[in-house]
């Protein structure tokens, strides 16, 4: 039998919203550990640049949660590639939890969900069968390996404009694809996109990814002229999008909003007694500094409550 470990504090996930989260528990007095089924940073270590982040002019955004990362870990315990799989009360008079992990047990106080979201899929034939043989959903992740070639970048937000700026600067010749007329990235990047001629097919969407050992090509459907075509590729980075990780949340009952988002009050406070949620779990505006406030603002809930 696997010994309990007990903190006052668990959070769940350490992206920004997360680790801020441990920074505030920790100096607030409470016994923290940071627990992620990945590594510390989630999403914002595949950002390729981050120039709206205060203080730092432009930074990329592996190196901005490292610098983050390197603060948590002065204050709070980080358990990177340990998986959550499970949260329970339990049964015992003081308010505690059980989380349950493939590695360990943990007995806590209180929980900060920071589970944030996972990429969207296109669900068309080949996306699967090309998983890292073509397919991709992070730029800086896997452009190295398509230096010199064609690529193709799916979607139409900040995300797929900054991908597609990416690649771009690798030197691939570069195709973005969007399922509307005009795109939904903030105007800095939309003109930095025109600026580097990169060729935009619009109103048109992906309806299957080909290839043998790799992907060679896709089809395309424009719904302007209601017709099919297909073209070479070597490559393609989807950017449509994410869905919120809300697994956990829905095992201990938190209420989501219609769109599987988990709801918070000001305080970042659940409909569930000393559970709290920060970050893209949250849905709202998606931005890193949204998360840190959130994860800050979590935190000093949860001291609050349990201090009171």
């Amino acid at each position: 039998m696997k010994k309990e470990q007990t903190y006052d504090l668990i959070v769940v996930g350490a992206g920004p919203a997360g680790m801020t989260a441990g920074i505030f528990g920790a100096r607030s007095g409470l016994e923290t550990l940071l627990i992620d089924k990945g590594i510390c940073g989630g999403l914002s270590n595949e950002a390729t640049v981050v120039d709206n982040f205060p203080g730092f002019k432009s930074i990329g955004g592996m190196e901005l949660v490292e610098k983050i990362k390197e603060q948590t870990a002065q204050y709070a315990a980080i358990k990177e590639l340990e998986e959550v799989k499970k949260i329970e009360p339990t049964g015992k008079e003081e308010q505690m939890m059980r989380l349950v992990t493939e590695q360990g047990l943990y007995l806590t106080r209180a929980v900060i969900l920071c589970t944030g979201t996972e990429k969207r899929k296109l669900g068309v034939k080949g996306e699967y069968e090309f998983l890292g043989r073509g397919v991709s959903y992070c730029a800086t992740c896997d452009g190295f390996f398509f230096k010199n070639k064609s690529v193709l970048v799916v979607g139409g937000g900040d995300s797929a404009v900054r991908g597609a700026l990416y690649l771009k600067h690798l030197g691939c010749e570069v195709t973005l694809i969007h399922r509307r007329d005009k795109l939904r990235a903030e105007q800095f990047l939309q003109r930095s996109l025109e600026k580097v001629g990169v060729r935009i097919l619009w109103n048109s969407v992906v309806r299957e990814i080909k290839g043998d050992n790799a992907v060679r090509s896709v089809v395309r459907y424009d719904k302007e002229r209601d017709s099919e075509d297909e073209f070479a590729i070597d490559g393609i980075f989807i950017y449509i999008g994410e869905e919120p990780a809300h697994g956990l949340a829905m095992q201990i009952g938190v209420k989501l909003d219609k769109n599987g988002y988990i709801i918070t009050d000001k305080s970042q406070r659940t409909n569930v007694a000393q559970v709290y949620a920060a970050g893209d779990i949250t849905g709202g505006v998606k931005q890193i500094v949204v998360a840190c406030a959130e994860g800050a603002i979590a935190a000093i809930s949860a001291h609050e409550d349990l201090t009171s």
